[in-house]
């Protein structure tokens, strides 16, 4: 298609979806219910328990226009190689605004069992993980979606290459904004590496929301990096909402770099024994931008483990907010659950809003929570003076190391080792400005 049918500045969701239709998009069910849903909460607003540390009004007060039509303009194959795992050996699926674009993609042959493409002719189940959540952003999401990622690994099956999904905003106007959605499921005793990276190649306010949507077979083993390195004027929302079967294992890795405001909604269910989920995250923000990561992880079955550690380092006049909710139901004995939230402050003026919470039912568990927000350890900047470095190569290094403990726990190596060196140059950016 050439240019968009993006909406009028002026226009509101409700009439925004009426032009949906009138330009031929299939009203299914899960589009009405989702506006529906919204017409009755709008915006989420500081009043709401969720929502009350972040402030999406910035984001409200942008046009609505969603991107229903593909633009002209794309990136080039030499420009996508710059950015991160750009050239990392992948299978890849590249999204412009939204919109999947088959010549910038590059699929290699799979086994039989195993689907990596677009959701245009897809006929699944969207909205069965996700039907249950409250957000209006997901529920905007279900209205107004227009293409995403579908990954089926069937069972016994595994991934030839990691998947890179690439979702890139050329960002031509103030509110454009992209709705994606993606499908994943991981039949029983599957395995496979999935990366997903949303980048800018524009200054423009836009909005990306995103819903993702996995299912883990029983003895499956899925990693799962996303990676969000937006423009300082891009507002990113993303809800995952994960179900794991018997015995899988599951890590999700968030690395929020970008973006004037970032939110995560996180929701894993553990759904039958044995399994074991790791949420690991970093956040590095800087003037105004604010990362917000909100999860809850349902122990629904016994003997399930389950890890979050998510660490923040918040310059400048930025903030950062964690609100992780370990929820264990009654008969889940033998949970073993542990939730750490790290924030290094390194400006008098930056902020970090942190609320750990265990909510348990049952008698026989393990389940531990933490936080901390302070400064650089003052003894340990001095102890790497006394061994000849100065201080900001000091301060430099602890702020690498904090940063290393979540890039460690990424098992993909080249994926581990392309963020260490992201996160140092970063750094090192930032030494040069100071």
């Amino acid at each position: 298609m050439s240019n968009v049918a993006t909406t009028d500045p002026a226009t509101t969701p409700v009439e925004a979806f009426v032009q949906l239709e009138q330009n031929g998009v299939e009203l299914m069910p899960l589009r009405k219910a989702g506006l529906a849903r919204f017409s009755e909460t709008g915006y989420p607003t500081l009043r709401d328990e969720d929502w009350r540390f972040t402030n999406v009004k910035p984001l409200t007060e942008l046009p609505f226009r969603p991107v229903t039509s593909p633009f002209d303009q794309t990136p080039g194959l030499e420009q996508l190689g710059e950015v991160t795992f750009g050239c990392l050996d992948a299978d890849r699926l590249v999204f412009v605004d939204g919109h999947f674009k088959a010549d910038l993609s590059q699929i290699a042959d799979q086994s039989s069992g195993v689907t990596v493409s677009n959701l245009a002719h897809f006929e699944g189940e969207l909205g069965s993980l996700s039907g249950g959540d409250d957000n209006p952003f997901v529920a905007l999401n279900d209205a107004f979606f227009t293409d995403g990622a579908v990954i089926q690994i069937g069972d016994g099956q595994h991934l030839a290459k990691p998947v890179h999904l690439l979702f890139v905003t050329m960002a031509g106007e103030d509110g454009e904004a992209a709705h994606v959605r993606n499908w994943i499921v991981a039949g029983a005793n599957s395995h496979g590496t999935i990366i997903e990276s949303h980048l800018s190649l524009g200054q423009a306010a836009t909005v990306t929301n995103v819903v993702t949507e996995t299912r883990v077979g029983n003895g499956a083993n899925v990693e799962h990096v996303k990676f969000q390195d937006q423009s300082a004027k891009a507002f990113h929302l993303a809800s995952l909402h994960s179900e794991l079967g018997r015995d899988a294992r599951y890590a999700f890795h968030s690395i929020a770099l970008g973006a004037r405001l970032s939110r995560n909604n996180l929701r894993l269910r553990l759904a039958q024994p044995g399994t074991e989920c790791v949420l690991n995250g970093l956040y590095m923000t800087r003037g105004q931008q604010l990362a917000d990561h909100h999860m809850i992880v349902d122990h629904a079955a016994p003997h399930c483990d389950s890890h979050e550690y998510f660490n923040g380092l918040l310059d400048d006049q930025s903030r950062g907010v964690f609100h992780g909710r370990i929820l264990v139901q009654p008969g889940a004995q033998k949970t073993n659950a542990k939730q750490t939230n790290k924030n290094l402050l390194l400006s008098d003026d930056a902020t970090a809003n942190t609320k750990p919470q265990l909510e348990i039912y049952a008698d026989d568990v393990k389940c531990t929570h933490g936080a901390t927000v302070g400064e650089l350890d003052a003894d340990a900047v001095f102890y790497l003076r006394t061994r000849g470095l100065d201080a900001c190569t000091a301060r430099r290094m602890l702020m690498h190391g904090f940063a290393g403990e979540i890039v460690e726990r990424i098992r993909h190596d080249a994926a581990r080792e392309e963020l260490d060196a992201l996160v140092w140059n970063r750094l090192e950016a930032k030494h040069q400005l100071d």
